[in-house]
């Protein structure tokens, strides 16, 4: 029996379940005290790692925040890239997308929580195909605790990692660049390297804006244009056989590119899959020789600057000697040759003679006026052109139909719209000029001369060298050339360039549209020649009837009247020297 506590007497009498009032608590001591004691010690060591936990968590919460904008914190002090900034996105001139950036997950690794690297490296090899297994093993193999592995992973390749459980594999986001239009702008928009920096095309030249602007780059191009001439040369280079080829559409009213190819091209998503020459833009990087189209400009300098008018005329009865250089024509007409039937018959005899009668001096004046004696500030990487020094007579001769002197495609079209389109020079440009804002240009030649040049070139389609770019119902006009290529300081016969030019309408020319092939072969269609009125001219032509109603161009009826009267160039009588009256 329990003995009741000191100050209680056991009451008979009272009931049990009465309990008398305590008496003011006496503190432990002695042992009770002690555990009392340490029991708050260790609620309040309890509470404090409660505490630490939570700011644990908390902290790495906000370190998870930090990776989705892309700052990525790794054990021992190392640090994943930083998601950057995406590209601003480029644009056609319709606003269609040519170039964007989308979010892709990139595969790092910490080899240090990876216990069989060997194993891993096999399995992950079978989910990454552009990388081997001794690749991925290398790259394992290290006391290192970040190492990327591979980048720009597809969803399905993400997942497929994902399920292989290894710890250690971890994702980073990263843009990726894509291109909708693919090859079809791919010497224009160009490429991105892995870490995003601009490495070709307009990409490159505009680095830096595409990387700390929020608007889009907005070019010239009309990918309806680039896909009509695009399609065209390529018919071409495969009938043709061609090594490859170059064409440019230009608005000769303030020098925007509309369209602009070169073939072989490359897909800007893979450029590393592609060679040497896919990535070589022929348009605007190649220089060459372009021939006897080059007589746009011979004419117009003797015509501009007096030495000759359209009734003048010049010996090409026999070819002409030059010291060891001897220059004769393709089709010789042996015969004195007006200035209208030397640019129709495309005469080499003729042409040289215009130009000595100009000299020298005046011969390279007039072409540096038409910016074909430096690159043009182009946006895209342009070729330095070649020209002779010093510059002798033989050079001033065969520089009149083309050869002595190496220019680009684009620097050609941007001379020749200054010639047929009233004689102002609009420098060419890839972007888009300001709605309403009059381009800046200068005069070249003057109106007149202008206006006779436009008459030769519809000559040329009417009845000289370039008739296969004739009946389009557009009034086309326009100039061959067919330059043989140098080999080593020799020409080669059967390796040519063969281009046509073509403006149109002729009678108010808005657009230019140029056909280059590189070492054409000529079949049955054409009698086995490859010449540039042959093979590029009917180029020419269907791209202008397909884009024409594109641009806002009507047909007309090219034999009416008055079209006639306004095109017309008086030829002179079969015997006579003299050009007949207009």
């Amino acid at each position: 029996m329990k003995r009741p506590p000191d100050g209680v007497r056991d009451d008979p009498c009272r009931p049990r379940h009465f309990r008398p009032q305590a008496s003011t608590p006496v503190p432990p001591e002695g042992p009770a005290q002690d555990a009392i004691e340490l029991s708050h010690t260790r609620l309040l060591i309890t509470g404090a790692l409660f505490l630490l936990a939570f700011l644990v968590i908390g902290a790495r919460l906000v370190e998870v925040a930090g990776l989705k904008t892309g700052d990525v914190r790794l054990a021992h002090g190392h640090a994943a890239a930083k998601t950057v900034a995406a590209r601003a996105n480029i644009v056609d001139r319709n606003g269609v997308l040519l170039a964007t950036t989308l979010e892709a997950p990139s595969l790092f690794a910490n080899p240090k929580l990876i216990d069989d690297k060997r194993d891993t490296a096999r399995r992950l090899a079978a989910i990454l195909p552009e990388l081997t297994e001794s690749e991925i093993y290398a790259r394992l193999d290290t006391d290192k605790s970040f190492v990327w592995l591979d980048r720009r992973l597809t969803p399905r390749q993400q997942s497929a990692v994902n399920a292989l459980g290894v710890p250690g594999l971890q994702f980073q986001g990263e843009g990726k660049r894509v291109y909708p239009e693919g090859a079809l702008t791919s010497h224009v928009v160009g490429y991105v390297g892995v870490d995003d920096n601009g490495l070709a095309g307009v990409e490159r030249s505009f680095d830096q804006t595409l990387k700390h602007s929020d608007q889009p780059v907005q070019l010239s191009i009309d990918v309806r244009l680039q896909y009509i001439l695009r399609s065209e040369i390529a018919r071409q280079v495969d009938e043709f056989k061609a090594a490859g080829a170059a064409g440019l559409i230009m608005d000769m009213r303030n020098g925007e590119i509309l369209a602009l190819t070169s073939l072989p091209d490359f897909d800007p998503a893979n450029p590393g899959a592609a060679s040497p020459v896919q990535l070589f833009n022929r348009a605007t990087l190649g220089t060459y020789e372009m021939g006897s189209v080059l007589k746009i400009f011979n004419t117009a300098m003797v015509l501009d600057d007096g030495v000759a008018t359209l009734a003048s005329t010049f010996d090409a009865t026999k070819p002409l000697q030059v010291g060891r250089f001897l220059i004769h024509d393709y089709e010789p007409k042996k015969r004195w040759l007006s200035v209208p039937e030397i640019f129709e018959y495309s005469s080499n005899i003729g042409s040289a003679r215009e130009a000595a009668e100009a000299g020298a001096d005046r011969q390279r004046a007039f072409l540096a006026r038409l910016g074909l004696l430096h690159a043009p500030a182009f946006e895209l990487p342009e070729g330095t052109p070649l020209y002779p020094n010093p510059w002798r007579p033989i050079n001033v001769m065969t520089i009149a139909f083309g050869h002595g002197i190496s220019i680009s495609p684009l620097q050609l079209a941007a001379g020749a719209s200054a010639i047929a389109n009233g004689g102002i020079y609009y420098s060419p440009t890839i972007i888009k000029r300001p709605d309403g804002i009059p381009p800046d240009g200068r005069r070249v030649v003057a109106a007149t001369t202008s206006a006779e040049m436009r008459q030769l070139m519809r000559l040329v389609v009417d009845a000289g060298t370039g008739k296969q770019a004739g009946g389009s119902g557009y009034l086309i006009g326009g100039k061959t050339g067919t330059a043989e290529k140098d080999a080593g300081g020799r020409y080669e016969t059967h390796k040519l360039l063969s281009s046509f030019l073509g403006v149109f309408p002729v009678t108010d020319p808005k657009f230019l549209v140029l056909v280059m092939l590189d070492e054409p072969h000529g079949d049955r269609s054409t009698g086995g020649f490859a010449t540039g009125g042959m093979v590029a001219a009917p180029a020419v032509k269907r791209i202008v009837m397909r884009m024409a109603p594109i641009v806002g161009i009507l047909p007309a009826d090219e034999n009416s009247p008055e079209i006639r009267r306004s095109l017309m160039v008086g030829l002179p009588n079969p015997q006579g020297r003299k050009l007949a009256a207009n």
